[in-house]
């Protein structure tokens, strides 16, 4: 089931990515655009079921990794051709109403946040839209 679970919210990701993306900015929060391409995901939360995370790397190629522990953080550097990043977590097994928090931060400064709680069933899915760097 994780292995289902992983791919069903890499195809939804890149679906939503490629729905999202546009060559404008005016989907970024205003006074949140920022030059810098210095990007960290980070989730935080009390979720206990098994967990993996979807991001994108320096080159905008989508990632799947296991996260095992919280704070979890990835850091990384778009490359100037990426134009947007966005980031998901997807588990099972928790119990009900445990909760994640996603962030993508550029800059040092938060330009994306959602939190979700888990389902009866004990599974959790949070995605943030999509950040576009300013052109």
């Amino acid at each position: 089931m994780k292995t289902t679970l992983k791919k069903i919210m890499f195809l939804l990701t890149l679906v939503f990515v490629a729905a999202s993306c546009s060559s404008s900015d005016d989907d970024n929060e205003p006074g949140q655009v920022t030059k810098s391409r210095d990007v960290k995901y980070e989730i935080t939360g009390n979720f206990t079921g098994e967990l993996s995370a979807i991001y994108f790397d320096k080159g905008g190629s989508p990632l799947n990794e296991d996260v095992t522990s919280f704070p979890w953080t990835k850091q990384i550097t778009a490359d100037a051709g990426v134009p947007g990043i966005t980031f998901s977590a997807s588990g099972h097994g928790g119990v009900k109403d445990q909760t994640l928090t996603a962030k993508i931060y550029v800059g040092g400064e938060v330009v994306k946040e959602s939190t979700a709680k888990a389902n009866n069933d004990g599974i959790i899915v949070v995605t943030l839209a999509p950040y576009l760097f300013p052109q």
